[in-house]
């Protein structure tokens, strides 16, 4: 995958990919936390926390360089 391809994938992820995500996890947690039953605050903050991070996880090879200049730019466009 191109650098400019993994930059607007990445810029796509993190507008739109990530707020969806953000709320799938928190109304799946909220219908958890509605039942009779509640976890115990540590679980919560356990589950709260891996889903925080885990999403980074597959995505990581999107962002990896995104930030350093274009490599398959020509030299002179770089500086």
């Amino acid at each position: 995958m191109t650098y400019k391809a993994r930059k607007k994938l990445a810029l796509f992820v993190l507008v739109v990919g990530l707020p969806i995500y953000i709320i799938v996890a928190v109304t799946i947690m909220s219908y958890m936390m509605t039942q009779e039953v509640r976890f115990p605050l540590v679980v919560e903050f356990i589950v709260y926390v891996v889903l925080g991070i885990g999403w980074a996880f597959p995505l990581k090879w999107v962002f990896k360089g995104i930030g350093q200049p274009d490599p398959d730019a020509p030299e002179s466009s770089q500086k």
